[in-house]
């Protein structure tokens, strides 16, 4: 079962889980109402993990899929820098869809209020971020995660770090009114 609560901000040690006093833990359906992000626990056999896979894929219209490694032994020099602007505040133009193969880590995503919820993702969660929602990303304290990246189009990872204009972005306003459009409903 994927973890999911409100963290305390701001945050001294990005690795620690920094859960808010008093613990707020919320479901994945609460995730959903709160954010639109989609999070499941896919730890299954190989063969129904690989159906829940090809179902994303074709769901979400994704035509390349690649494994990416994080962590300080595989990143070398560059993996301070390169954690350090996963954990910005960003946005991306494309849904960011990812199922952990290996290895912990957390993604953080801001409800309704701008607050963070902090997203504990481990060996065979799936979690789909849409496009244009304020998160970042942060190994946990085993500094090590194994991804599955799943893309639309080219396999392309831009962020957009969150300033007036990603406020006024395409992908920020459609976000919102999808998110909006679902809440209301």
């Amino acid at each position: 079962m994927v973890r999911m609560y409100y963290m305390r901000d701001p945050v001294d040690d990005k690795t620690a889980p920094n859960f808010a006093d008093p613990l707020h833990e919320i479901t994945s359906d609460e995730l959903a109402h709160k954010t639109n992000v989609i999070c499941l626990q896919a730890e299954v056999n190989e063969s129904v993990q690989e159906e829940i896979l090809n179902e994303i894929t074709h769901a979400r219209r994704c035509n390349f899929r690649d494994i990416i490694e994080i962590s300080p032994s595989k990143m070398g020099d560059q993996s301070i820098s390169k954690l350090d602007i996963f954990f910005a505040e960003h946005l991306h133009n494309d849904d960011e869809i990812r199922f952990i193969v290996e290895g912990s880590g957390y993604f953080d995503v801001r409800d309704r209020d701008d607050k963070w919820i902090r997203i504990a993702v481990e060996k065979g969660d799936l979690i789909v971020l849409p496009a244009g929602i304020y998160h970042r990303f942060t190994l946990d304290q085993k500094l090590y995660i194994k991804a599955m990246r799943l893309f639309v189009g080219e396999p392309v990872w831009t962020p957009y770090n969150r300033d007036d204009k990603t406020d006024e972005s395409a992908a920020r306003s459609g976000y919102l009114s999808s998110w909006l459009g679902a809440v209301s409903s």
